[in-house]
């Protein structure tokens, strides 16, 4: 397997998503210069330019019109996919952690973070309404007084939201009302990632007590568990085969005191069912911050501390490859 390295950002990669049909492969740093991929060649198509601090997060919705990104400038952006242009900003006191579309696409939502005596919160915006959009007045908000939300994603066919914290909760809030509806507590340290599976029927979560849990994604209850020897920060579901990929490592301030063996810094690979590791291969110098499957199945990407994006095409014997019991 041979990767193809992607290098556009001169800091630390934050997060990477592809789009709905795979063709594009977005990716956030910390350098301010969001940018969109072409994921069969990696070629760079642009940059959105406009934060002025550490872009935290980036989604984009489902037919690759507009892109979201949060950043460390307290501001989130809605950009024009095709023309990198700022379609509207919302603005606030604190940094951005995470953003995200809903199914449809018509709202987004992000969550600030718990600091400078400002409790971390929820917001929810129609971007058909430009009155909302306009006067950055949301139709929803949710405080969350005790925790900081470090990772959420819509589920539910955009009914609802679930996000995970930094004291390990997992919550489901209702979109319309605002209502928790659930709370579990599976993890014992800061849930770092949550993705959905193609159907959008479980949830994986990485975190940094050195566990990935499979969870349904109606019900949060807890299905597997894959256990690690490193901290998680990021893992994702195949769509193809009952594969889970991890990818995580040493925390980043350590990092220059160790060789890329030791600080485990190896993307891995467990099977969904039988919660066990059949592979990991090597490739960044520093700890993966985040992954993602082609929505084929057929190729994963992770991107690293090290500022490199990685697109990891699978050879046949991935293919081939079947799980004895």
């Amino acid at each position: 397997m041979k990767p193809i390295s992607l290098l556009g950002h001169e800091r630390s990669v934050t997060q990477i998503k592809y789009n709905h049909e795979g063709d594009l492969l977005f990716s956030s740093a910390k350098d301010t210069h969001p940018s969109v991929w072409y994921s069969i060649n990696g070629e760079r198509l642009g940059t959105f330019e406009g934060h002025s601090g550490a872009v935290w997060c980036i989604s984009v919705n489902w037919d690759s019109s507009k892109v979201l990104t949060g950043a460390a400038d307290c501001m989130c952006k809605l950009w024009d996919c095709e023309t990198g242009k700022q379609l509207a900003n919302f603005e606030h006191g604190s940094a951005i952690r995470t953003c995200g579309f809903s199914f449809g696409g018509q709202e987004i939502m992000y969550t600030t973070d718990k600091t400078m005596g400002r409790d971390c919160e929820i917001y929810f915006f129609d971007i058909r309404d430009s009155a909302q959009v306009g006067k950055e007045d949301p139709y929803m908000k949710i405080t969350c007084p005790n925790s900081k939300v470090t990772s959420a994603v819509f589920c539910n066919l955009g009914k609802e939201l679930i996000t995970g914290h930094d004291d390990g909760a997992l919550v489901i809030w209702d979109v319309k009302s605002g209502e928790m509806l659930q709370e579990m507590r599976e993890h014992s340290a800061t849930i770092n990632d949550i993705q959905l599976n193609r159907t959008e029927q479980l949830l994986v979560t990485a975190s940094k007590d050195t566990t990935s849990k499979l969870f349904n994604a109606s019900t949060l209850q807890h299905l597997k568990t894959y256990q690690t020897d490193r901290p998680v920060n990021s893992a994702s579901i195949s769509p193809l085969k009952d594969h889970i990929c991890l990818g995580g490592g040493q925390e980043a301030m350590d990092v220059t005191t160790t060789s890329a063996r030791i600080g485990k810094f190896e993307t891995k690979f467990f099977h969904m069912i039988f919660e066990e590791e059949f592979a990991r291969f090597k490739g960044h110098f520093g700890p993966i911050n985040s992954t993602a499957f082609h929505p084929d199945g057929k190729s994963c990407s992770t991107g690293g501390e090290d500022g490199f994006v990685k697109i990891n095409y699978f050879d046949s014997q991935y293919f081939e490859f079947d799980f004895e019991v």
